[in-house]
């Protein structure tokens, strides 16, 4: 029933109303395998991953002493300099992350940051729009793992640059909107190393018999705090040694 009123909330636009007390993230994964089962009835596919709640603030914020993960849809996908719809969404806000493409697949358990590295084909600049069918954003823990790790779409650059070329760690971002620096990050925001967060995905997606595929994108988390975006803003975040991506939002 959760499940069917959060695959309503997404397509309506209409939000529901919090959960409530005494769900944890193991409801939540549950609540989410059902709604990704009906979004993929709809012909949708999952073409990679999320992983959210990937710095200490945020994980306190939320009560949680770990990331959380949900699928990044084909249909929430956009190149850079697209034009995205505000009405696609509910209350979007937009975040600044680094993107990792495996070229091998990964599957838990044992995966190490060396192993996440070798499997991974390289790493593109991304920025991912974050949404909530969750009334006002007052989203628990059980509430954001449910509703898709509260994800709305992503957008990526199209340069994929080689591990081998650029220390995931320092890669520094500059997000502007409409012209005027907003904020500013670095990929250790993101648990430290990035790339430790695609271990994570793959050892922690393992214990539930789900293997990361050559091709998959891995969002990597947020390096800033998410910005509000509205009809009418430009953003572009400029990464050291990746280059930019720019989204266009639109009515």
């Amino acid at each position: 029933m959760t499940a069917r009123a959060l695959y309503e909330a997404r397509r309506t636009r209409v939000p529901i109303p919090p959960f409530g007390a005494g769900l944890g993230a193991e409801d939540g994964y549950a609540i989410q395998q059902e709604l990704v089962k009906l979004l993929l009835a709809d012909g949708d596919r999952i073409v990679g991953y999320k992983v959210g709640l990937t710095s200490k603030p945020m994980q306190r914020l939320i009560g949680m002493d770990s990331p959380d993960y949900g699928p990044v849809l084909a249909s929430t996908v956009y190149p850079s300099g697209a034009e995205v719809p505000a009405s696609r969404f509910i209350q979007p806000k937009l975040e600044a992350e680094l993107g990792f493409v495996l070229g091998e697949p990964l599957r838990g358990p044992g995966v190490s940051l060396l192993d996440a590295a070798r499997a991974v084909s390289g790493v593109v600049a991304a920025v991912e729009i974050v949404d909530s069918r969750i009334e006002d954003w007052r989203i628990g823990l059980a509430d954001t793992v449910a509703d898709l790790a509260s994800n709305g779409a992503v957008a990526t650059a199209g340069k994929l640059v080689s591990l081998s070329d650029v220390d995931a760690r320092m890669v520094g971002m500059v997000l502007t909107r409409n012209g005027s620096v907003v904020d500013t990050g670095a990929g250790a925001a993101a648990l430290g190393d990035p790339v430790l967060v695609v271990a994570w995905l793959a050892n922690t997606l393992g214990a539930v018999g789900v293997t990361l595929e050559p091709g998959h994108l891995i969002m990597t988390g947020a390096l800033h705090a998410a910005v509000p975006m509205v009809a009418g803003d430009v953003f572009r975040a400029e990464f050291d040694n990746l280059g930019a991506v720019t989204v266009r939002v639109v009515e």
